[in-house]
């Protein structure tokens, strides 16, 4: 039993490396913190350490952070000398305001449909 389990491990690390995950735009605003990272750099770029110094959690979870929002395509990366800036891709962010159009324009609908039904019932 403790072989197969060594051998599903092995396995699940090997296939990770080989298939490369993408990973989509919603997994990157799932999390408050990366949420709240995806507000910071939407002001001005910052390098990993300026976005650390505003939360509570080690560098290394900041960088873990960065990692999936670079590998949800949200991050660009620019290179100043040793420092690494990290800024918004903004057309990311159109994705979400697509999706979410959708529903916008279902629940405009059903407050039309009510603002209506309310006159009527007015009149």
């Amino acid at each position: 039993m403790r072989n197969r389990k060594i051998a599903h491990i092995f396995a699940t690390n090997w296939l990770h490396k080989i298939i490369k995950v993408r990973r989509d735009i919603f997994q990157a605003i799932a999390d408050p913190t990366r949420r709240a990272i995806i507000s910071l750099i939407a002001l001005q770029a910052m390098t990993p350490n300026a976005i650390a110094e505003n939360f509570k959690i080690s560098r290394q979870a900041v960088s873990k952070h960065l990692k999936v929002l670079s590998e949800c395509e949200m991050l660009s990366q620019n290179q100043q000398g040793r420092e690494i800036y990290y800024g918004l891709e903004i057309n990311k962010m159109k994705e979400i305001d697509d999706w979410l159009k959708e529903f916008r324009d279902i629940w405009e609908t059903r407050f039309n449909q009510l603002d209506d039904l309310l006159l009527t019932l007015k009149k």
